[in-house]
Protein backbone atom coordinates (compact mmCIF):
# COMPACT_ATOMS: atom_id res chain seq x y z
CA UNK A 1 0.00 0.00 0.00
CA UNK A 2 1.22 3.39 -1.08
CA UNK A 3 2.15 5.68 2.03
CA UNK A 4 -0.29 8.53 0.65
CA UNK A 5 -3.35 6.70 0.78
CA UNK A 6 -4.14 7.96 4.07
CA UNK A 7 -7.55 7.27 3.89
CA UNK A 8 -7.19 3.56 3.40
CA UNK A 9 -5.10 3.38 6.34
CA UNK A 10 -7.46 4.86 8.54
CA UNK A 11 -10.29 2.88 7.71
CA UNK A 12 -8.16 -0.32 8.06
CA UNK A 13 -6.90 1.36 11.80
CA UNK A 14 -10.49 1.70 12.68
CA UNK A 15 -11.78 -1.65 11.28
CA UNK A 16 -8.82 -3.57 12.73
CA UNK A 17 -7.03 -1.41 15.44
CA UNK A 18 -8.56 -1.02 19.32
CA UNK A 19 -9.21 2.37 19.29
CA UNK A 20 -6.56 3.31 22.65
CA UNK A 21 -5.23 5.95 20.71
CA UNK A 22 -6.65 9.42 19.59
CA UNK A 23 -4.37 10.15 16.56
CA UNK A 24 -5.06 12.23 13.39
CA UNK A 25 -1.76 12.04 11.62
CA UNK A 26 0.27 9.69 9.74
CA UNK A 27 4.26 10.39 10.16
CA UNK A 28 6.44 8.79 7.31
CA UNK A 29 9.58 9.85 7.40
CA UNK A 30 11.85 11.32 9.77
CA UNK A 31 15.28 13.06 9.90
CA UNK A 32 17.52 14.62 12.86
CA UNK A 33 14.69 16.86 14.28
CA UNK A 34 12.20 17.05 11.53
CA UNK A 35 9.64 14.51 10.31
CA UNK A 36 6.94 14.64 7.07
CA UNK A 37 3.41 13.43 7.39
CA UNK A 38 2.14 11.48 4.33
CA UNK A 39 1.08 14.60 2.51
CA UNK A 40 4.40 15.80 2.31
CA UNK A 41 4.43 18.70 5.06
CA UNK A 42 7.31 19.20 7.35
CA UNK A 43 7.63 19.45 11.17
CA UNK A 44 10.05 20.08 13.47
CA UNK A 45 9.69 17.65 16.05
CA UNK A 46 9.82 18.75 19.66
CA UNK A 47 7.74 15.29 21.30
CA UNK A 48 10.60 12.99 19.52
CA UNK A 49 8.09 10.27 20.00
CA UNK A 50 7.61 11.19 23.28
CA UNK A 51 11.22 11.98 24.88
CA UNK A 52 12.22 8.70 22.91
CA UNK A 53 14.52 9.88 19.87
CA UNK A 54 17.47 11.05 21.78
CA UNK A 55 19.72 11.15 18.71
CA UNK A 56 16.78 12.51 16.00
CA UNK A 57 15.18 10.33 13.64
CA UNK A 58 17.32 7.83 11.81
CA UNK A 59 20.50 8.54 13.04
CA UNK A 60 23.25 7.61 10.65
CA UNK A 61 25.21 5.92 13.18
CA UNK A 62 22.43 4.28 15.03
CA UNK A 63 20.59 2.96 11.70
CA UNK A 64 24.36 1.49 10.90
CA UNK A 65 24.36 -0.04 14.25
CA UNK A 66 21.06 -1.95 14.02
CA UNK A 67 21.48 -2.68 10.03
CA UNK A 68 25.16 -3.94 11.06
CA UNK A 69 23.65 -6.37 13.63
CA UNK A 70 20.87 -7.13 11.63
CA UNK A 71 22.75 -9.17 9.10
CA UNK A 72 24.51 -11.08 11.60
CA UNK A 73 22.15 -12.40 14.38
CA UNK A 74 18.43 -10.71 15.21
CA UNK A 75 17.50 -12.81 18.30
CA UNK A 76 18.75 -15.60 20.49
CA UNK A 77 17.00 -15.01 23.75
CA UNK A 78 19.16 -14.75 26.88
CA UNK A 79 19.47 -18.67 27.16
CA UNK A 80 22.52 -17.76 25.71
CA UNK A 81 25.44 -15.09 25.65
CA UNK A 82 23.54 -12.05 23.72
CA UNK A 83 25.89 -9.75 21.49
CA UNK A 84 26.33 -6.27 22.78
CA UNK A 85 24.28 -6.79 26.22
CA UNK A 86 27.13 -7.06 28.18
CA UNK A 87 28.94 -4.15 26.56
CA UNK A 88 25.95 -1.96 27.35
CA UNK A 89 25.44 -2.86 30.64
CA UNK A 90 28.92 -2.02 31.24
CA UNK A 91 28.74 1.32 29.59
CA UNK A 92 25.24 1.62 31.75
CA UNK A 93 27.06 0.95 35.13
CA UNK A 94 30.09 3.42 34.48
CA UNK A 95 27.55 5.88 33.42
CA UNK A 96 25.14 5.63 36.22
CA UNK A 97 27.74 4.67 38.91
CA UNK A 98 25.65 2.23 39.70
CA UNK A 99 26.44 -2.08 39.88
CA UNK A 100 24.98 -4.08 37.66
CA UNK A 101 21.97 -3.66 34.99
CA UNK A 102 18.98 -5.74 34.15
CA UNK A 103 17.16 -5.54 30.85
CA UNK A 104 13.40 -5.23 29.53
CA UNK A 105 11.57 -3.92 26.52
CA UNK A 106 10.05 -0.46 27.88
CA UNK A 107 9.59 1.71 30.92
CA UNK A 108 6.97 -0.01 32.73
CA UNK A 109 8.80 -3.41 32.36
CA UNK A 110 11.35 -1.69 33.82
CA UNK A 111 9.88 -0.51 36.71
CA UNK A 112 8.01 -4.23 37.40
CA UNK A 113 11.26 -4.88 37.76
CA UNK A 114 11.90 -2.29 40.20
CA UNK A 115 8.94 -3.71 42.11
CA UNK A 116 9.60 -7.22 42.18
CA UNK A 117 13.36 -6.85 42.95
CA UNK A 118 12.59 -4.34 46.37
CA UNK A 119 10.34 -7.01 47.21
CA UNK A 120 12.78 -9.91 47.05
CA UNK A 121 15.70 -8.43 48.55
CA UNK A 122 13.93 -6.47 50.70
CA UNK A 123 11.14 -8.45 51.89
CA UNK A 124 8.59 -6.01 52.25
CA UNK A 125 5.52 -5.71 50.18
CA UNK A 126 4.63 -1.77 50.28
CA UNK A 127 5.65 1.10 47.99
CA UNK A 128 5.16 4.60 48.31
CA UNK A 129 5.01 6.78 45.67
CA UNK A 130 3.76 10.39 44.49
CA UNK A 131 0.83 12.72 43.27
CA UNK A 132 0.83 13.01 39.19
CA UNK A 133 3.60 10.95 39.05
CA UNK A 134 3.60 8.40 35.94
CA UNK A 135 5.51 5.10 36.19
CA UNK A 136 3.74 2.91 33.66
CA UNK A 137 0.25 1.30 32.50
CA UNK A 138 1.23 -2.54 32.74
CA UNK A 139 -0.67 -3.41 36.38
CA UNK A 140 2.67 -3.29 38.66
CA UNK A 141 3.98 0.00 37.26
CA UNK A 142 0.44 1.09 37.45
CA UNK A 143 0.30 0.45 41.11
CA UNK A 144 2.65 2.85 41.57
CA UNK A 145 1.03 5.37 39.20
CA UNK A 146 -1.12 8.28 40.41
CA UNK A 147 -3.33 9.81 37.66
CA UNK A 148 -6.60 8.44 39.10
CA UNK A 149 -8.37 8.13 35.33
CA UNK A 150 -5.87 5.22 34.18
CA UNK A 151 -5.47 3.67 38.08
CA UNK A 152 -9.45 3.17 38.65
CA UNK A 153 -10.55 1.40 36.25
CA UNK A 154 -7.91 -1.51 36.86
CA UNK A 155 -8.13 -1.28 40.58
CA UNK A 156 -7.58 -3.29 42.82
CA UNK A 157 -4.39 -3.03 41.69
CA UNK A 158 -0.87 -4.74 43.62
CA UNK A 159 1.26 -4.06 45.11
CA UNK A 160 -0.24 -1.65 47.65
CA UNK A 161 0.64 1.82 47.49
CA UNK A 162 0.05 4.98 49.55
CA UNK A 163 0.68 8.60 47.49
CA UNK A 164 1.87 11.85 48.85
CA UNK A 165 2.21 14.82 47.62
CA UNK A 166 5.33 15.36 45.29
CA UNK A 167 7.99 17.55 47.13
CA UNK A 168 6.35 16.78 50.65
CA UNK A 169 8.65 15.42 53.13
CA UNK A 170 7.17 15.88 56.10
CA UNK A 171 4.44 13.60 54.55
CA UNK A 172 6.69 10.85 53.14
CA UNK A 173 8.26 10.49 56.20
CA UNK A 174 4.93 9.83 57.95
CA UNK A 175 3.81 6.76 56.07
CA UNK A 176 7.32 5.16 55.07
CA UNK A 177 8.23 2.58 57.57
CA UNK A 178 9.97 -0.74 58.28
CA UNK A 179 7.04 -2.30 56.11
CA UNK A 180 7.72 -0.28 53.28
CA UNK A 181 10.09 -1.72 50.58
CA UNK A 182 10.85 1.11 47.86
CA UNK A 183 9.86 4.68 47.17
CA UNK A 184 8.94 5.47 43.72
CA UNK A 185 10.24 9.20 42.28
CA UNK A 186 11.22 11.34 39.47
CA UNK A 187 13.84 13.44 39.47
CA UNK A 188 11.40 15.90 36.76
CA UNK A 189 8.02 14.64 36.59
CA UNK A 190 7.54 14.36 32.89
CA UNK A 191 4.20 13.20 32.33
CA UNK A 192 2.94 15.64 34.96
CA UNK A 193 4.25 18.51 32.62
CA UNK A 194 7.51 18.85 33.38
CA UNK A 195 7.23 19.60 37.47
CA UNK A 196 10.63 20.09 38.96
CA UNK A 197 11.18 19.26 42.71
CA UNK A 198 11.70 21.88 45.69
CA UNK A 199 15.50 21.64 46.71
CA UNK A 200 16.50 19.21 48.96
CA UNK A 201 13.93 16.58 48.08
CA UNK A 202 15.91 14.38 46.41
CA UNK A 203 18.55 14.16 49.96
CA UNK A 204 15.27 13.97 51.95
CA UNK A 205 14.38 11.23 50.45
CA UNK A 206 17.51 9.21 51.03
CA UNK A 207 17.83 10.23 54.47
CA UNK A 208 14.34 8.47 54.91
CA UNK A 209 15.33 5.37 53.10
CA UNK A 210 18.36 5.16 54.73
CA UNK A 211 16.61 5.48 58.07
CA UNK A 212 13.79 2.71 57.23
CA UNK A 213 15.62 0.21 54.89
CA UNK A 214 13.57 1.17 51.93
CA UNK A 215 15.01 1.67 48.81
CA UNK A 216 15.25 4.20 46.93
CA UNK A 217 13.69 3.75 43.40
CA UNK A 218 14.50 7.12 41.05
CA UNK A 219 12.23 6.45 37.42
CA UNK A 220 14.50 8.30 34.74
CA UNK A 221 12.60 6.26 31.74
CA UNK A 222 12.24 10.05 30.47
CA UNK A 223 15.12 12.10 32.56
CA UNK A 224 17.56 9.88 32.10
CA UNK A 225 20.11 9.36 29.12
CA UNK A 226 20.80 12.87 28.45
CA UNK A 227 17.72 14.65 28.55
CA UNK A 228 18.55 17.07 31.54
CA UNK A 229 21.94 17.42 30.32
CA UNK A 230 23.65 14.91 32.74
CA UNK A 231 23.13 11.16 31.88
CA UNK A 232 21.00 11.06 34.79
CA UNK A 233 18.69 13.75 36.47
CA UNK A 234 19.53 12.30 39.74
CA UNK A 235 22.84 13.20 39.18
CA UNK A 236 22.15 17.15 40.25
CA UNK A 237 21.12 16.14 43.46
CA UNK A 238 24.27 14.56 44.81
CA UNK A 239 22.22 11.55 46.05
CA UNK A 240 22.88 7.95 45.07
CA UNK A 241 20.02 5.65 44.41
CA UNK A 242 19.19 2.43 45.31
CA UNK A 243 17.78 1.09 41.57
CA UNK A 244 17.49 3.47 38.61
CA UNK A 245 15.11 2.80 35.64
CA UNK A 246 15.66 3.65 31.94
CA UNK A 247 14.00 3.27 28.38
CA UNK A 248 12.55 6.42 26.05
CA UNK A 249 15.89 7.73 25.41
CA UNK A 250 17.74 4.54 25.36
CA UNK A 251 18.34 3.04 22.00
CA UNK A 252 16.72 6.20 19.87
CA UNK A 253 13.29 4.65 19.41
CA UNK A 254 14.39 1.15 19.11
CA UNK A 255 12.48 -0.30 22.31
CA UNK A 256 14.41 -1.05 25.31
CA UNK A 257 14.29 -0.52 29.01
CA UNK A 258 17.18 -1.24 32.17
CA UNK A 259 16.66 -1.59 35.76
CA UNK A 260 20.53 -0.60 37.15
CA UNK A 261 20.88 -1.27 40.68
CA UNK A 262 23.63 -0.34 43.24
CA UNK A 263 26.15 -2.76 44.81
CA UNK A 264 25.10 -6.20 46.19
CA UNK A 265 21.67 -5.83 44.63
CA UNK A 266 20.92 -7.93 42.48
CA UNK A 267 18.35 -10.65 40.99
CA UNK A 268 18.99 -14.28 41.33
CA UNK A 269 19.29 -16.97 38.98
CA UNK A 270 14.93 -17.75 37.82
CA UNK A 271 13.94 -14.28 40.03
CA UNK A 272 13.18 -12.70 37.18
CA UNK A 273 13.23 -13.16 32.90
CA UNK A 274 12.32 -12.54 29.53
CA UNK A 275 12.41 -13.59 26.21
CA UNK A 276 13.46 -10.65 24.01
CA UNK A 277 14.52 -7.92 26.70
CA UNK A 278 18.15 -7.08 25.85
CA UNK A 279 18.22 -8.52 22.69
CA UNK A 280 21.05 -8.20 19.61
CA UNK A 281 19.84 -5.44 17.73
CA UNK A 282 18.38 -3.38 20.88
CA UNK A 283 21.79 -3.26 22.76
CA UNK A 284 23.35 -2.13 19.31
CA UNK A 285 21.16 0.57 18.94
CA UNK A 286 21.95 1.68 22.30
CA UNK A 287 25.46 1.74 22.38
CA UNK A 288 25.44 3.58 19.14
CA UNK A 289 23.12 5.90 21.12
CA UNK A 290 25.19 6.73 23.79
CA UNK A 291 28.15 7.15 21.51
CA UNK A 292 25.85 9.73 19.89
CA UNK A 293 24.68 11.22 23.67
CA UNK A 294 28.07 11.52 24.94
CA UNK A 295 29.14 14.23 22.02
CA UNK A 296 26.09 16.38 22.61
CA UNK A 297 25.91 16.48 26.47
CA UNK A 298 27.29 19.77 27.19
CA UNK A 299 25.02 21.53 24.56
CA UNK A 300 22.09 20.29 26.38
CA UNK A 301 21.90 22.72 28.73
CA UNK A 302 22.73 25.30 26.66
CA UNK A 303 19.97 24.75 24.16
CA UNK A 304 17.56 24.17 27.39
CA UNK A 305 18.08 27.94 28.40
CA UNK A 306 17.91 28.73 24.69
CA UNK A 307 14.16 27.84 24.67
CA UNK A 308 13.73 29.07 28.41
CA UNK A 309 14.76 32.39 27.25
CA UNK A 310 12.73 32.81 24.39
CA UNK A 311 9.21 31.06 25.98
CA UNK A 312 9.88 33.49 29.25
CA UNK A 313 6.78 35.33 28.86
CA UNK A 314 5.17 32.29 29.25
CA UNK A 315 6.84 31.25 32.66
CA UNK A 316 8.19 27.91 31.14
CA UNK A 317 9.91 25.53 33.44
CA UNK A 318 12.57 23.24 32.37
CA UNK A 319 15.54 21.25 32.41
CA UNK A 320 17.73 20.72 29.59
CA UNK A 321 15.53 19.59 27.12
CA UNK A 322 12.83 19.27 29.13
CA UNK A 323 10.13 21.86 28.58
CA UNK A 324 6.54 22.35 30.09
CA UNK A 325 4.38 25.24 30.76
CA UNK A 326 0.83 25.77 31.97
CA UNK A 327 -1.54 26.51 29.59
CA UNK A 328 -4.77 25.29 30.56
CA UNK A 329 -7.65 24.48 28.77
CA UNK A 330 -6.22 25.50 26.00
CA UNK A 331 -3.62 23.28 25.38
CA UNK A 332 -5.40 21.10 22.38
CA UNK A 333 -5.72 24.24 20.46
CA UNK A 334 -2.45 25.14 20.74
CA UNK A 335 -0.95 22.26 20.56
CA UNK A 336 -2.82 22.20 16.62
CA UNK A 337 -1.74 25.69 15.88
CA UNK A 338 2.10 24.45 16.56
CA UNK A 339 1.31 21.73 14.32
CA UNK A 340 -0.70 23.91 11.09
CA UNK A 341 2.81 26.04 11.58
CA UNK A 342 5.31 23.10 11.46
CA UNK A 343 5.98 21.93 15.11
CA UNK A 344 4.73 19.31 16.92
CA UNK A 345 4.00 19.40 20.76
CA UNK A 346 2.61 17.63 23.14
CA UNK A 347 0.02 18.27 26.40
CA UNK A 348 0.54 16.67 28.55
CA UNK A 349 -1.22 16.27 32.18
CA UNK A 350 -3.41 19.37 33.85
CA UNK A 351 -3.32 21.43 30.78
CA UNK A 352 0.42 21.33 30.36
CA UNK A 353 2.27 21.97 26.98
CA UNK A 354 5.33 19.75 26.86
CA UNK A 355 8.62 20.16 24.53
CA UNK A 356 11.00 17.27 24.81
CA UNK A 357 12.79 17.25 21.11
CA UNK A 358 15.50 15.18 20.13
CA UNK A 359 19.02 16.38 22.16
CA UNK A 360 20.58 16.96 18.65
CA UNK A 361 18.01 19.77 17.69
CA UNK A 362 19.63 22.65 16.47
CA UNK A 363 19.72 26.55 17.38
CA UNK A 364 17.77 27.88 14.51
CA UNK A 365 15.30 24.77 14.96
CA UNK A 366 14.92 25.81 18.59
CA UNK A 367 14.09 29.23 17.96
CA UNK A 368 12.00 28.41 14.81
CA UNK A 369 9.67 26.15 17.04
CA UNK A 370 9.80 29.44 19.86
CA UNK A 371 8.34 31.30 17.20
CA UNK A 372 5.51 29.19 16.29
CA UNK A 373 5.28 28.53 20.20
CA UNK A 374 4.99 32.03 20.61
CA UNK A 375 2.26 32.66 18.51
CA UNK A 376 0.42 29.93 19.17
CA UNK A 377 -0.14 31.40 22.49
CA UNK A 378 -0.49 34.80 21.36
Amino acid sequence: MSENMTEDSRVLDARYHMPAFGRTMKIVRGAGSRVWDDQGREYIDCVAGIAVCSTGHCHPAVVAAICDQAGRLIHCSNLYYVPNQAELAERLVGLTGLGKAFFSNSGAEANEGAIKLARVRTGRKKFVAFTHGFHGRTCGSLAVTHKPAIREPFEPLSPACTFVEYGDLDGLAEVVDTDTAGIFVEPVQGEAGVMIPPAGFFRGIRDICDDTGALMIVDEVQTGMGRTGKWLATQYTGVTPDIVTLAKGLASGFPIGALIAREGLEFTRSEHGSTFAGGPLACAAALATIDVIEEVLPTIPVKGERFLKGLARHNPRGCGLMIGMSVGDRCPEVQQACARDGVLVNCAADGNLRLIPPLVITDEEIDTAVDVVNAALG
